[in-house]
């Protein structure tokens, strides 16, 4: 507890013991501001600001309830300590409920009341300290993006301000890949739950057994592995949002565990009896088309409609025309490049991972790339043909020659320890080249790489095309 001097209102109509509390509370160091009435009391907030002010219950004209709800009204920051005598303990306890921090029983002793304005002191600093620590964490947390100015991804960003503000469940529904949980995050970030957890929980990841124990935890001794009480995600994500993705996933022997703390907040344990209680907004994700699984019976028709109160539909990467361009930009770190032929072929690729593969595909060509230049032969070969405007390929046509025999290039190629890294890198692209009868098309595809990138290895390996046979078949 802090030693250091209190700014006081003390707002008491007895005479008596307004003036005996405010001199020996200036005896003990404290400043203090003293007010033998509600509106006193309210003219003296205008003009100073203080730590704590203890406020009688009853007093004439303003009551120290009435003048609880001005301080709360006006936004008058400062702990409120509520004096009353011993019939009203009910009335104090309502006035904790608006906002007072504390009371005290009359008569009291001066120490007590000193004890517990140092008291309210301390706390209202805390909290002062841990909003300010959330405005700072808040401010230096980068905003989420939500890249794209497609039609469509604009009526997603549309829709996110929208369902934001509220507290009602929303459901955003997508193809894997979409950014469903970016999106979960941005709706989340612009609601008044922002500063208040958010916790996340995959049902595709999980086992049955550890999804229950996980959403709605579990009692010491209720299974096997049970060594201690474990809260459960709920109970963690009490005041917040819990974001459910890939619901669809979720076992039809837990869907009415869940409905039911969407329909009322109460939940139990694994392995308890006791009933708990929990507030918190749900947003869910899902691939999946829910109203189908309703239909087949994979999903309950009840909690659907629970979770579906407000729904988005995140549209595949491949329905965002101009979207890749900006996807990739934003993604691509400072000082990358991408040239224009690689652009184009980003562009015709269908993106069937959609933005997630987008950005591994951008990952992996700044590790490959020769410079701070992506190019063509930087790109998977499925994406690099589309340069060229060929369909994309499946990854089941990437295979190589049905025939596995070993040729003279083979593992031994392979085996000295003495061998560089560009060694074996040029052992094994003769090893494949040889295996498809110089068929640099064939090659290609089987060391999933572009055509020109095989070209470009075959002149730094220094004429290394005349070791192997090669056919009139590019």
């Amino acid at each position: 507890m802090s030693n250091s001097p209190i700014k006081l209102l003390l707002v008491e109509d007895e005479d008596d013991f307004r003036e005996t509390s405010a001199r020996w509370m200036e005896r003990k160091g404290h400043d203090v501001s003293a007010a033998a009435s509600g509106a006193e009391a309210l003219e003296l907030c205008a003009q100073d600001s203080f730590d704590v002010a203890v406020f009688d219950m009853n007093m004439p004209g303003m009551s120290g309830m009435e003048l609880l709800q001005r301080v709360q009204q006006d936004k008058i920051e400062m702990e409120v300590i509520i004096l009353t005598g011993q019939g009203t303990i009910e009335s104090a306890v309502s006035a904790m409920k608006l906002g007072a921090c504390d009371f005290l029983t009359k008569p009291c002793s001066l120490g007590d009341l000193e004890h517990h304005c140092m008291l309210a002191r301390d706390r209202g600093r805390l909290r002062r300290e841990n909003k300010q620590l959330k405005a700072i964490i808040s401010r230096s947390r980068p905003a989420l993006e939500l890249v794209g100015e497609s039609p469509s991804m604009r009526q997603v960003v549309k829709m996110v301000h929208k369902v934001a503000p509220t507290d009602k469940p929303v459901l955003i529904q997508g193809e894997s890949g979409t950014g469903k949980e970016v999106v979960a995050r941005a709706i989340q970030q612009n609601s008044r739950l922002s500063d208040r957890p958010f916790v996340t929980i995959n049902c595709a990841a999980l086992p049955e057994q550890l999804v229950e124990s996980e959403l709605f935890g579990h009692q010491r001794g209720s299974f096997t592995g049970a060594t201690s009480d474990k809260p459960g995600l709920f109970e963690i994500a009490d005041g917040g949002t819990l974001f459910i993705d890939e619901i669809g996933e979720l076992p039809l022997s837990l869907q009415p565990k869940l409905l039911r703390v969407l329909e009322d907040g109460s939940m139990r344990r694994i392995g308890s009896h006791k009933e708990r209680f929990v507030n918190v907004r749900i947003i869910a994700a899902t691939n999946r088309d829910l109203a189908k699984e309703v239909e087949s019976g994979n999903f309950r028709e009840d909690l659907f409609y629970r979770v579906n109160v407000l729904s988005l539909q995140l549209p595949p990467l491949r329905e965002r025309s101009g979207d890749v361009d900006r996807l990739v930009d934003h993604y691509l770190p400072v000082p990358w490049h991408v040239d224009q032929t690689a652009r184009d072929a980003l562009n015709r690729y269908p993106w069937p991972g959609n933005v997630r593969q987008l950005i591994n595909v951008i990952q992996r060509a700044t590790i490959l790339a020769d410079g701070h230049d992506v190019t063509l032969d930087d790109l998977p070969s499925e994406i690099a043909d589309c340069a060229d405007g060929d369909a994309p390929r499946h990854p089941s046509d990437r295979g190589g020659n049905a025939d596995s025999s070993e040729s003279d290039h083979g593992d031994a190629a392979f085996k000295p320890e003495s061998l560089k890294l560009d060694d074996i890198a040029k052992a094994h692209v003769m090893y494949v080249l040889a295996k498809e009868n110089g068929n640099k098309a064939k090659a290609a595809r089987v060391l999933g790489i572009h055509r020109r990138k095989l070209y470009r290895l075959l002149e730094r390996f220094n004429g290394s095309e005349a070791e192997a046979p090669l056919s009139a078949v590019e």
